[in-house]
């Protein structure tokens, strides 16, 4: 499984990111431009602002799954188990059940050999046509 290494963004990342704060400013509620703005601060190695981020997308989008597991996601990047476990817990409690996605996704590295997201991961299998 590949694991996620924090590296420094490229010229072109760099602009998107000073583009997306400065559109931030102008519009804070729109939570598509959060949304835009942590993928890109993750996919740069810049976790803990992507945190920041997630954790304002779930005051927004408080029922929303997707927004949970990427919280999730957030917490386990920045080494925070327990958070990102809960969070995990929240998304699939509300109906994400992507088996596949979870088992593969390398933000999540960090807590796989967790027993609770064993049991999680159980769970969602038994509850999906997911292969073994």
């Amino acid at each position: 499984m590949k694991t996620r290494t924090k590296r420094t963004a490229r010229r072109p990342e760099r602009i998107e990111i000073a583009f997306l704060e400065a559109l931030r400013k102008r519009c804070p509620d729109d939570d598509q431009i959060l949304e835009a703005l942590g993928d890109l601060y993750t996919r740069t190695g810049r976790y803990e602002d992507g945190l920041k981020v997630d954790l304002a997308l779930v005051q927004q989008r408080p029922r929303e799954d997707r927004v949970w597991y990427n919280l999730a996601c957030s917490y386990a990047l920045v080494g925070k188990t327990a958070e990102a476990l809960n969070a995990l817990e929240r998304s699939v409690s509300m109906g994400y059940d992507d088996f596949d996605h979870i088992s593969k996704d390398s933000d999540l590295d960090a807590i796989r050999r967790d027993p609770r997201f064993t049991d999680l991961m159980s769970r969602i299998q038994k509850n999906c046509d997911c292969p073994i």
